[in-house]
């Protein structure tokens, strides 16, 4: 849902206060309201932070409710679900007045999205931030869809991660009880049902 009839700079967005407890995403210019997410993507999310944190990542590197500004035709932040800082990141952000990425910090090292109901949601994660992502130097991206089977021509629930190579994206998937291969966590220890069930 659109909220500002004109097009706004990231200055004007990041000064914004509507004196709400709303989320936005500034999508090219355009401020747009995030609905809050469901319990399983909740679940799913809480799920991931604590394995994270089990893996060993320091509390102080694991975000959630962070943005960061990526690139666009026009201004652009996007909000993950969850992020893995680099400590040189974490250090950057240390005693900000608000948890923004700027476009001039280092990139997250991991960012996690969990995929909402519906193809447009769908195609925001696995088309548009795929590129906004990668043209941001994000070294792993994982997308985790919950909902691929109530969609049209649904396809079977999964876990894609993305490693960043050259540029590009290069993706492997994984299903059911297959084992995830993260090149960032090579001692993950999580299989995609375990993820898509938050561990149930």
């Amino acid at each position: 849902m659109k909220i500002t009839p004109k097009k706004m700079t990231l200055e004007e967005y990041l000064n914004y206060n509507d004196g709400t407890d709303t989320q936005y995403e500034l999508i090219n210019g355009e401020l747009i309201v995030m609905p809050p997410e469901s319990d399983l993507n909740q679940r799913i999310v809480m799920f991931l932070l604590s394995h994270f944190l089990q893996q060993g990542i320091p509390f102080y590197r694991l975000r959630i409710g962070a943005e960061i500004v990526v690139s666009g035709s026009r201004a652009t932040t996007r909000l993950p679900d969850l992020m893995v800082l680099s400590e040189e990141l974490a250090t950057a952000l240390e005693g900000a007045s608000r948890s923004t990425i700027m476009i001039d910090m280092p990139p997250p090292q991991l960012v996690v999205e969990v995929v909402s109901p519906g193809r447009e949601n769908a195609d925001r994660d696995y088309r548009y931030k795929r590129s906004e992502y990668a043209a941001r130097g994000i070294a792993e991206y994982w997308i985790v869809d919950p909902s691929a089977s109530l969609r049209v021509n649904p396809i079977q629930q999964r876990v894609t991660v993305l490693e960043w190579v050259e540029g590009l994206y290069e993706e492997r998937v994984f299903q059911g009880n297959q084992q995830i291969i993260s090149p960032m966590l090579p001692d993950l220890d999580l299989t995609s049902e375990r993820v898509i069930n938050a561990g149930g």
